[in-house]
């Protein structure tokens, strides 16, 4: 996930209570289409209507600058892709009012739903409950790991972890590298942690990976950070898999510690992140951090509206390149995911206009 404070309130294991709480409905619609690229469009004839009707955003959050940035982009995509859009819901980070909130709006006879799960499983809850009522979703950020929806918007996440280990591979010959971790129960947190492990065991074999499991929570990052540097002083490089929640707890206990020295200097620790905010390039100008990988906000709301329009629509997919330099793929559950493109941001190309973290104001 993009930098997700996540605690659950009933315990991480939350998916068969929150199916035993959903609520139910009957309808006799089914979810009848996918979106469509210009170049991928299989049109199927508009079965679910002209594309037109409320649509639902439910956000997992909004304590991570990056989700404040995302809900500050979906009413000016939602204009863009002239989609009706209603008030975005937060989900305050709980995966069981994240599914109150869906049937919420079902309830309310939106004709689609845009959702940011908060966990991978137990949102097929909620998928059900608008599969029954005819009512398409569109997932953005974490791909869910059953139930239906009409297209995954999400960048690459295995390319996240890997992105991560050539960096520090590249700057660290050999030595002690952690990496912060997210909620290994999301699928995000895993596409990570894993991706970063085996790159780095098969191409930096002389770096050795000392693991923070987070959870999306910054405090936890820092308490686990701040033991570990007692134990291991020695550390050269950080990956922080998001920094939206672990940027400024991990930049403070360096500091504590008098570890926090600029780039190129001695004992300047490597630090690279996920997440492109404005805070991370900032970090990156100041020597603070090395680089970033930039998660796409922006077309995350435009392409979760452009999808979600397409979907009311009756228009399908087919996985293969599309016209907005990224590429469909069909996951292991079925559902089609657009692979949005996520650059690695460094010193070099930090001032970039193009990228959305310098277009926040």
């Amino acid at each position: 996930m993009a930098g997700r404070t996540v605690r659950y309130r009933n315990g991480r294991n939350t998916s068969r209570a929150i199916r035993a709480a959903a609520v139910t409905a009957c309808a006799t619609l089914v979810l009848a289409a996918c979106g469509s690229t210009k170049d991928n469009v299989a049109s199927e004839g508009g079965k679910n209507g002209d594309g037109t009707g409320k649509v639902g955003v439910i956000l997992p959050l909004l304590t991570s600058p990056f989700w404040q940035s995302y809900n500050d982009y979906v009413p000016k995509m939602a204009k863009s892709e002239d989609v009706d859009a209603l008030k975005t819901v937060n989900s305050n980070s709980d995966p069981s009012q994240q599914i109150t909130d869906i049937n919420n709006q079902l309830n309310q006879g939106v004709k689609g739903l845009v959702v940011a799960p908060l966990d991978s499983a137990a949102i097929s809850a909620g998928l059900d409950q608008a599969e029954r009522k005819g009512v398409p979703v569109v997932a953005v950020d974490v791909a869910p790991e059953k139930g239906k929806v009409a297209m995954v918007v999400r960048a690459n996440n295995v390319a996240y972890g890997e992105k991560a280990c050539e960096y520090l591979g590249k700057e660290i010959p050999s030595g002690k590298v952690v990496q912060i971790m997210g909620d290994l129960a999301s699928v995000n947190g895993r596409d990570r942690s894993e991706a970063f492990r085996t790159c780095v065991k098969e191409k930096f074999p002389k770096l050795k990976v000392l693991e923070i499991p987070a959870k999306w929570e910054s405090d936890t990052a820092a308490s686990k950070l701040d033991t570990l540097l007692n134990a291991n002083p020695d550390i050269k490089g950080i990956y922080m898999q998001a920094g939206g929640v672990y940027l400024a707890p991990t930049l403070q206990t360096l500091k504590s510690k008098g570890l926090l020295k600029e780039a190129g200097a001695k004992g300047h620790i490597t630090i690279v992140s996920n997440d492109g905010i404005p805070q991370e390039f900032d970090a990156i100008r100041k020597g603070q951090i090395d680089a970033t990988v930039s998660q796409p906000a922006d077309l995350y709301a435009k392409y979760g509206m452009y999808y979600i329009k397409a979907a009311m629509a009756g228009k399908t997919f087919k996985p293969g390149p599309t016209d907005h330099d990224s590429e469909i793929v069909k996951l292991p559950s079925g559902n089609l995911e657009d692979q949005l493109p996520a650059p690695l941001v460094t010193k070099e190309n930090v001032d970039d206009p193009e990228l959305w973290g310098n277009t926040v104001k």
